[in-house]
């Protein structure tokens, strides 16, 4: 973030200089929120789920971000051709039932997943909600968004009370961090 904003603070006097803030926080949120995947961790989850049980794809995709709290949900465009590239390997077979491909895994597959180096992705501090790093994105963005709303249709008193509300937050970050 710059450094624009933060000589004068969040006083009540510097409304632009927060919402300058809080635009840069949302915006950042929205390129880092938890919905990508590091390398190779779409083909561990894949691995991994179909080894409890065979699957067809958009129930990975919702196990996956139910197992993340929410805080990763892989889209079509790289599960599917993960499934692909699995099948491709020999590590996946296919069946049809009732119109959708249901994926489970081959012998070699059942290996490969017992191979896989690790913990599975929704188990990392990364993606843990409440107990990694994951959570805090998502609670910033939402925070930025309440004081977007406060600003475009908050009274001017409402706006005062939020702006105190927002001193009082930033004064308790930093006294987490102090505590460390």
């Amino acid at each position: 973030m710059r450094n624009s904003y933060q000589a004068n603070g969040f006083g009540s006097n510097n409304f632009e200089g927060m919402w300058q803030a809080f635009e840069e926080l949302r915006s950042g949120f929205e390129k880092r929120s938890g919905t990508r995947a590091g390398r190779g961790e779409v083909r561990t989850a894949v691995l991994s789920l179909l080894a409890e049980s065979p699957m067809h794809g958009y129930q990975i995709i919702r196990e996956i971000e139910e197992r993340s709290g929410g805080s990763w949900k892989p889209s079509a465009g790289s599960v599917y051709p993960t499934l692909q590239l699995l099948a491709d390997e020999g590590l996946v077979s296919t069946e049809e039932s009732n119109g959708r491909k249901i994926y489970s895994l081959t012998e070699s597959g059942r290996e490969a997943a017992k191979d896989a180096e690790g913990p599975v992705p929704w188990e990392t501090a990364e993606t843990t909600v409440g107990g990694g790093h994951a959570a805090l994105p998502k609670a910033g963005f939402e925070l930025a968004q309440a004081v977007a709303q406060v600003r475009r249709t908050g009274t001017p008193v409402q706006v005062q009370e939020a702006v105190a509300v927002l001193d009082e937050a930033r004064r308790k970050l930093y006294s987490i961090l102090a505590q460390g």
